[in-house]
């Protein structure tokens, strides 16, 4: 196809792409401008190939039906896989096709290349001309498509060395491992809840190499699969098979698991909702809770605290970290049990 025309009225941020309301950024924006007829300045054309939909937004939709088929409307209805029900995405990967003026100065992006954006699907225009494969392990669909990229999205080049489904699955969940490295300390008590899952491991992962040997790190895990995986990296003092919806449980397990001292950290990586209190009831006071789920209520968060009198510092998950794709692919790089366990899982 030819080269799309430019027309001026760009921001950075894609506010020029957002119809309802009017002014507002994408993100929260119930729908956006996804023709692609022609561009604005400073973004990206991108031929869509796989969405790599977040974890929260893929279960919500396999209870409620086809996933294929709700993502069809709901791109349909918003310009952009923003589900409705999880206010989460995904994210994708894509060959760039065109590339407008006003990009960020010394860019290294050329035509031809394909990327993995590291922005949200909840924000991100798309078009869907065709659904080709939906792989319910991965949470990924095939699609032909397009999309843009704006000038503040991050992204990354697909690494050479690595598979692509097994690159995109980790980036999906890059802002992980950068996040533990910032808060967990030396010798620190830490509890990670959906242990098993894509960002329990890197979690998991992350906690051992900066905790160090002294580091007493406790997975909850509630699929008795993903739990033996787990297990078997050996990063883990203990796993657990806990409802992390359960929260007296959970703090009971943690206790047990740990003679008798709550986490100094925890982090929540569950896909379902109500997981909340779980992670909270199991940490010290003035401990930390990250919560890196998009299935979380932060108002559960921050009332339930209160009603149970915990004195904790709550942390909302961002998935953008400096430098968090290069840190997380080298991660897999240095850590060989868990690639493996990602090949064998997305790669």
């Amino acid at each position: 196809m030819s080269e799309r025309p430019i027309v001026p009225g760009g921001t950075p941020y894609g506010t020029h792409r957002v119809l309802e309301p009017r002014g507002g950024l994408p993100q929260p924006a119930q729908r956006v401008d996804n023709d692609f007829s022609r561009l604005f300045e400073g973004e990206v054309l991108l031929a869509v190939e796989t969405l790599n939909v977040d974890a929260a937004s893929f279960t919500q939709m396999e209870k409620e039906g086809d996933p294929a088929h709700i993502v069809l409307r709901t791109v349909a209805d918003r310009g952009k896989q923003h589900n409705p029900v999880t206010g989460s995405g995904g994210m994708l990967l894509g060959r760039v096709v065109q590339l407008a003026p006003g990009r960020p100065a010394g860019e290294q992006l050329a035509v031809g290349d394909r990327i993995a954006t590291l922005v949200s699907l909840s924000l991100t225009p798309l078009r869907i001309d065709r659904i080709a494969a939906v792989r319910p392990a991965s949470a990924q669909v095939d699609v032909e498509g397009e999309a843009v990229l704006f000038a503040s999205g991050a992204y990354a080049k697909l690494p050479a060395d690595m598979p692509e489904r097994l690159a995109l699955a980790a980036l999906d969940v890059a802002g992980a491992a950068p996040q533990v490295a910032r808060l967990v300390k030396r010798d620190d008590v830490v509890v990670v809840l959906g242990a098993g899952g894509k960002s329990g491991i890197l979690c998991v992962a992350e906690a051992r190499r900066v905790g160090g040997p002294g580091a007493r790190i406790v997975g909850l895990e509630a699929s008795e699969c993903a739990a033996g995986e787990l297990r078997g990296l050996g990063l883990c003092d203990a796993v657990v098979a806990a409802d992390a919806r359960d929260p007296v449980a959970v703090r009971g397990a943690v206790l047990a698991a740990t003679g008798g001292r709550e986490a100094d950290v925890a982090f929540s990586c569950v896909n379902v909702p109500d997981a909340e209190l779980g992670a909270i009831l199991a940490t010290r006071d003035r401990g930390i809770v990250y919560f890196f789920a998009m299935s979380t209520s932060f108002t559960k968060a921050a009332l339930g605290a209160e009603g149970v009198g915990k004195d904790v510092d709550l942390f909302i998950g961002n998935g953008y970290a400096r430098g968090h794709a290069e840190h997380t692919l080298a991660m897999l790089r240095d850590m060989p049990a868990v690639r493996a366990l990602f090949e064998k899982r997305y790669g």
